[in-house]
């Protein structure tokens, strides 16, 4: 009977294994949001990995993750290192900063396989901003990781939709921005004919 029994296990996990290789590699969450703040404001919360701590569900999670910052304070070459109980290890790295337009990072997940892609896309709205954070996830070779994939889209989902809250909740208790320099806006007299 315990043969059978031993058999009939290892015969499951060689199913669920080959089947693993069978399910997609690569997952690509996009969650699009309005922000309350305009891009000038929003930008540099995204690229100064400083400023994720105040927004990112990550750091929400575990108030008692530790964090190292290395390279430039924002934008292209800036990283953000943590370690946590709950959240694993990992680090962020902006790869790309555009002003006011787009920031693009790598983030790495200690044990989840290769590096994820990730890019914020700012638009300006009549609220302020429009933001889209996307990321694609790469699993990997790992069968657990393969099945453990198909839940990836669901829980980032969720991550994206509460940090872009918390972010427009950040960034409407910022003053605005100065304006440009050099730029003057017309004004139009409170007489004029409309």
């Amino acid at each position: 009977m315990l043969k059978k029994a031993l058999v009939g296990l290892v015969l499951l996990l060689a199913l669920l294994t080959g089947v693993a290789y069978l399910l997609p590699r690569e997952h690509t969450v996009v969650v699009t949001a309005p922000v309350a703040a305009p891009p000038e404001t929003v930008f540099p919360l995204i690229e100064t990995p400083a400023e994720w701590p105040k927004w990112s569900p990550w750091n929400k999670r575990d108030p008692n993750m530790q964090i190292t910052y290395s390279g430039p304070p924002r934008g292209e070459g800036a990283t953000w290192s943590w370690t946590s109980e709950s959240e694993g290890d990992g680090r962020v790295t902006i790869t790309q900063a555009v002003p006011s337009v787009i920031v693009k990072f790598a983030l790495t997940i200690v044990g989840m396989g290769p590096p994820s892609d990730g890019t914020f896309t700012i638009a300006a709205a009549p609220q302020g901003s429009m933001v889209e954070w996307r990321m694609r996830v790469d699993m990997g070779n790992n069968p657990i990781g393969r099945w453990i994939g198909l839940m990836m889209p669901t829980w980032l989902r969720k991550d994206f939709t509460d940090g872009l809250a918390a972010l427009s909740a950040y960034a409407a208790t910022l003053p605005p921005p100065p304006p440009i320099m050099g730029v003057e806006v017309p004004m139009i007299p409170d007489s004029a004919p409309r």
